[in-house]
């Protein structure tokens, strides 16, 4: 019995590689009519292209028309309190990391565009104990907002803790430590405010 369960296991890591990466209409598809078994919930219209990886998708919930561009990754796993929730509209493009691993929770809000490579960490590695090596000392949960109609360029990185106020705008390779008011454009790193939407 050990070994059928064994080779059962191996069947459906090997199902789910091909399924990840199989590409055209089909490939598109079937990730579609999977994932709206497995996920919390996967909305109308949703497009999973080749190469993304969902991982914990019972803590996923995706809206209506979400796009995740070629090698995504959503991350929800550890200690069962992780939860990722995406509204309507929202477009990820190639190599977005949104990261809820270890008790973290990440809500991204209606008509959000996130670049490329951009990394949303919800929880932090504890490291205060300096006789104790980082990788030993745990998590630290965080929480992450992004409210209705942001834009975040390529290249961003949000760390915990931060709310992205409604119809912000965050610049290419910012790292955003702190949470950003309603239609503010930030940039930098650390990120600050270097402008209004709205205002010449």
């Amino acid at each position: 019995m050990k070994i059928l369960r064994l080779i059962g296991a191996e069947i459906a890591e090997w199902f789910g590689q091909v399924l990840i990466w199989m590409p055209g209409r089909i490939g598109y598809r079937l990730r579609s009519a999977v994932y709206r078994r497995c996920l919390a919930r996967c909305g109308r219209g949703v497009v999973i292209s080749p190469g993304c990886f969902l991982r914990d998708k019972k803590n996923i919930s995706l809206g209506d028309h979400v796009t995740m561009g070629s090698q995504a990754q959503v991350y929800a796993a550890g200690t069962g309190k992780e939860r990722i929730e995406i509204a309507d509209h929202v477009h990820f493009n190639s190599n977005v990391m949104v990261n809820a691993d270890m008790g973290g929770e990440i809500f991204i809000g209606r008509d959000v565009i996130i670049g490329p490579n951009v990394v949303l960490r919800a929880s932090d590695h504890r490291f205060s104990d300096p006789r104790v090596p980082v990788r030993t000392q745990g998590h630290a949960a965080g929480t992450i907002r992004i409210g209705d109609d942001v834009w975040i360029g390529a290249n961003v990185v949000v760390l915990p803790d931060v709310n992205i106020g409604r119809g912000a705008v965050v610049a290419a390779g910012a790292v955003v430590t702190k949470s950003v008011s309603d239609y503010t454009i930030v940039g930098g790193v650390p990120a600050r405010e270097i402008g209004k939407r709205g205002r010449s």
